[in-house]
């Protein structure tokens, strides 16, 4: 009689560094949303990720330099990303924002440094418009004033057939195309855990959205100090997108030699290039980070256990 084959089994999806703890956070008549939160009595600093990948893919190089430098590192997943809130209304960036500002205000930590990558930096413009209470400065990354470059608008167009597509993708499909890309086995299948958690629904309306969006009205009136990190090679968010966030903010960008995914692809010159505008946003915010020696000790980042 034949023996079946077997499937070859998949490493468990757990991420491949240490990660600062999670938690649920209840904010009365709004909802649960979830938390990363290092702890300590640094500045805080809340990061807030791009479209389609939740904050622990966006920001796995920066969580432990960020608290090594003295801060406290705060991340949230927005809605319908990763373990994101899920609602029966549309996805508005306007939402998003003020989930974050309730989040904030419910934890209640004095008003962090906010830095917004791609998407995130729509959402972190509006933060900053709608609580300027809650935001002492923020850094703005591989993001823009607007999306309606007539190469993203096509981009934009295709987002109802993206939400089709993805509510059909297997969670194999996307370890079989990681695998393809060249993602060690370990790795990939953590990310593919990780981009299956998204819903299809808000991930294609979180799209629309941002075709939608413009601040090059108002983003020159927000009071707070900020810094703009422009990607040269941004196949996604026009270069000159960028700068033209940084001239009207009447701030000189920082330029950093990479495409739109920098923050993993090269991680070691994004972390310097972040770390560089956190400290020059921090200063003209009067803030100054403890760094390790110094204060209360963070919690440490979690490690999680792998086979070998």
């Amino acid at each position: 009689m034949p023996v079946p084959s077997r499937r070859p089994s998949l490493s468990p999806p757990v991420p491949p560094l240490p990660l600062p703890e999670g938690r649920i956070v209840l904010v009365p008549g709004r909802g649960e949303f979830f938390l990363r939160d290092s702890g300590g009595d640094g500045p805080p600093v809340l990061l807030v990720h791009g479209w389609m990948f939740p904050s622990d893919l966006n920001w796995l190089h920066a969580y432990r330099p960020l608290l090594e430098a003295g801060y406290r590192v705060l991340a949230m997943d927005l809605r319908g990303h990763g373990r994101g809130l899920r609602s029966g209304e549309p996805f508005r960036l306007v939402d998003c924002a003020d989930d974050a500002a309730a989040v904030l205000a419910t934890i209640g930590v004095p008003p962090p440094l906010v830095v917004g990558y791609s998407m995130g930096g729509p959402v972190t413009q509006l933060l900053a418009r709608r609580h300027p209470e809650q935001v002492a400065g923020f850094v703005l990354c591989a993001t823009s004033l607007n999306w309606a470059d007539p190469r993203q608008k096509v981009f934009w167009s295709t987002m109802g057939g993206l939400r089709l597509l993805l509510g059909v993708f297997p969670r194999s499909s996307w370890n079989t195309g990681l695998r393809l890309a060249g993602a060690p086995s370990r790795e990939s299948n953590w990310v593919a855990s990780e981009l299956s958690r998204g819903s299809a629904r808000d991930i294609a309306e979180a799209g629309r959205e941002l075709g939608r969006f413009d601040s090059s009205s108002w983003v020159g009136e927000l009071p707070q100090p900020a810094a703009v990190l422009v990607m040269t090679r941004d196949r996604l968010v026009p270069p000159d997108r960028q700068r033209a966030l940084a001239e009207r903010l009447g701030v000189e960008p920082l330029l950093l030699d990479a495409d739109h995914d920098a923050c993993s692809t090269r991680p070691a010159a994004f972390r310097s290039a972040l770390l560089s505008a956190l400290t020059a946003v921090s200063e003209q915010a009067g803030l100054r980070a403890a760094g390790p020696a110094t204060g209360a000790r963070p919690a440490p980042l979690r490690a999680v256990d792998r086979p070998a």
